[in-house]
């Protein structure tokens, strides 16, 4: 029986911290250079936000609804303004 209410309050203090996390955000930062003979061969930098959207939101992060891949109505802009510019495009070489 011990076990689990150990077990119950290891979930417990698990959501806890992921409700922290999501709510205050966390940022985890790391870059890699690879050098040779003083010149950098390959430099990335890689920078993680793990944060609730909400969170997101309020720090002016909204990347994911400009994304097609991400979002419909960003997918449905862009085929509009696609179909706008080959419409100009068939309506210049008509012109010719």
């Amino acid at each position: 029986m011990t076990q689990q209410m150990m077990h119950a309050n290891q979930a417990t203090n698990l959501a806890d911290i992921l409700e922290r996390v999501l709510d205050k955000g966390i940022v985890i930062a790391g870059d890699i250079k690879i050098q040779l003979a003083d010149i950098d061969l390959l430099n990335i930098k890689i920078r993680l936000l793990i944060a609730s959207v909400d969170k997101a939101l309020e720090m002016g992060i909204n990347w994911w609804q400009q994304d097609s891949y991400l979002s419909t109505k960003a997918k449905d802009r862009a085929m509009v303004n696609e179909n706008k510019a080959l419409k100009k495009r068939l309506e210049r070489l008509e012109a010719k």
